[in-house]
């Protein structure tokens, strides 16, 4: 199995930090990350629908994104092997497909039409033993605006067979000094459940 199929197969599930949250609830919310495989023709790739949401409002997610998973054989200086590019867009209308990671028929609604790509936002992932760790495309491009000020983002992921850890800051563009992000450190999810059978045949 390639790296990327098993990165894809890792990455295809519900993810709650319900053991962070309930540990210090006073630094972390209950939060939960749903990637949910897309049909293969959607791409014609392995594709995903994302939603980020508190656990009490499972309805109005705070983050909704479609990913597009690409391959790439990494030189033989880096010393390593497959790469995994993943191309960020944003949903048009975004709270029309709010639920459609737990919806079918609502992840059906989703087509190109409603996609905007997030241009230098891609995610690249490489293997380090049994995780994959994750960054923003190099550039310090992928612009954000938050609390009146533009920002570029950093994204640090490690995901692993059933573990993701994540921390996203978003930097002056002026200064490069921290204007959000957690204050605490990392979030820190656990697989509860698993969608990874939906990745279809012709992707393997």
């Amino acid at each position: 199995m390639s790296d990327s199929i098993l990165l894809a197969r890792w990455m295809a599930g519900d993810f709650s930090n319900h053991q962070q949250a309930a540990a210090e609830p006073q630094h972390y919310a209950h939060i939960r990350i749903f990637f949910r495989p897309l049909p293969f023709e959607f791409f014609n790739a392995i594709g995903f629908y994302s939603e980020q949401v508190y656990d009490y409002d499972l309805w109005s997610p705070y983050r909704q994104g479609v990913h597009k998973l690409i391959a790439r054989e990494a030189s033989p200086s880096e010393n390593r092997g497959e790469d995994t590019y993943i191309e960020n867009y944003s949903l048009k209308d975004a709270m029309l497909y709010a639920g459609a990671a737990r919806e079918p028929d609502i992840l059906k609604t989703i087509t190109h039409d409603c996609l905007e790509r997030r241009c230098n936002c891609s995610m690249i992932f490489s293997r380090d033993g049994e995780i994959f760790r994750g960054r923003v495309e190099p550039g310090n491009q992928c612009f954000i605006e938050r609390n009146g000020a533009m920002t570029y983002l950093i994204s640090d992921v490690e995901i692993g067979k059933n573990t993701w850890v994540s921390l996203d800051k978003g930097m002056d563009i002026n200064t490069h000094e921290k204007v959000w992000g957690s204050a605490f450190g990392m979030l820190k999810f656990e697989k509860i459940a698993s969608f990874a059978d939906e990745i279809e045949p012709q992707s393997l």
